[in-house]
């Protein structure tokens, strides 16, 4: 049983269940594969109890769906609301989320609960920050992801920067053309833009620049999107200032983005010079958990309910 946090659920920020599901079915695999809990079969089998997941430390909520569907899979008894929706902010002591039902399936769902809960609670909080800073900086900067996630929990991630305030770039090789240095190993920019927007009209196509010549070419051949790879702030300037003086930029149809060398000192020059997106590979890659746990919910006598 699960319930939506009071005031309704968010669901721009939430994963595909499908995505949940699967990743939640590996994760207790690993768990409770081959035998199952032998720790929690030592308690009795009409136990219940209820506990609160308690955030320890102030962030940014992301991962309940996974909360709500890992208690789904252990035991469909245990009853699961959530308080805190992804997006929202959490105060230390804040609850994010309810369950009750069976003591050992509580145990059981546990561990698997807050690993999705804190690792994609760490990528909303780190990516807000982010986002702060880059707003500040020029309230016109998006700040995106990158696909260095983490194998097997993309969707889910991405989500969770969705809920920290930012945007997704490609989900997958096939969500649009990205045209690389090792790619420009192989073809011009000229050809590999005109190849790109003849296969695949209406997607986006992006060329990634080491140089400022390289930016000029890549909107003079159609690119949708200019990536400034590894460029100071004020080369990215540069670039802004280049593509804006191209009438198809100076239209809009071209944005500059900054990647590489990006980091919570360097977001908001970025943003401060001009850039319409800075990509951030950290968010995914190199996020903190946020630190939450699960705490047992006494009755006025000390006793779990239900236990004695």
């Amino acid at each position: 049983m699960s319930a939506a946090p009071p005031g309704g659920r968010r669901d721009d920020v939430h994963p595909p269940l499908l995505a949940v599901r699967r990743a939640v079915e590996v994760a207790l695999a690993e768990d409770v594969l081959p035998l199952g809990d032998v720790t929690s079969s030592l308690l009795p089998a009409d136990a219940t109890g209820r506990a609160a997941f308690v955030a320890r430390s102030a962030g940014v909520v992301a991962g309940t769906a996974c909360v709500l569907e890992t208690c789904a899979l252990v035991d469909p008894a245990l009853a699961c609301a959530v308080e805190i929706d992804d997006g929202s902010e959490v105060a230390p002591g804040g609850v994010v989320a309810r369950v009750a039902g069976p003591f050992r399936s509580l145990l059981v769902a546990e561990r698997t609960a807050l690993n999705f809960l804190c690792h994609l609670s760490g990528v909303a909080t780190l990516t807000r920050r982010y986002v702060e800073l880059a707003r500040a900086a020029n309230p016109a900067t998006r700040v995106w992801d990158t696909r260095k996630t983490t194998p097997g929990l993309r969707a889910l991630e991405k989500a969770a920067v969705r809920a920290g305030g930012a945007a997704n770039h490609r989900g997958s090789l096939s969500e649009g053309v990205l045209v690389k240095d090792n790619h420009l190993g192989g073809v011009s920019i000229a050809d590999a833009v005109a190849l790109a927007l003849a296969r695949w009209p209406g997607r986006m196509v992006e060329v990634e620049c080491d140089h400022l010549d390289q930016v000029a070419e890549a909107v003079e051949a159609g690119a949708t999107l200019v990536l400034c790879d590894n460029m100071s702030p004020e080369d990215v300037a540069r670039a802004v200032a280049t593509v804006r003086s191209h009438p198809r930029g100076a239209a809009g149809a071209v944005l500059v983005e900054a990647s590489g060398g990006v980091d919570l000192t360097t977001v908001a020059g970025f943003a401060a010079a001009g850039a319409d997106v800075v990509s951030v590979g950290a968010l995914t890659h190199s996020a903190p958990v946020l630190d939450i746990g699960l705490d047992l919910e006494l009755d006025a006598g000390g006793a779990v309910p239900g236990i004695g």
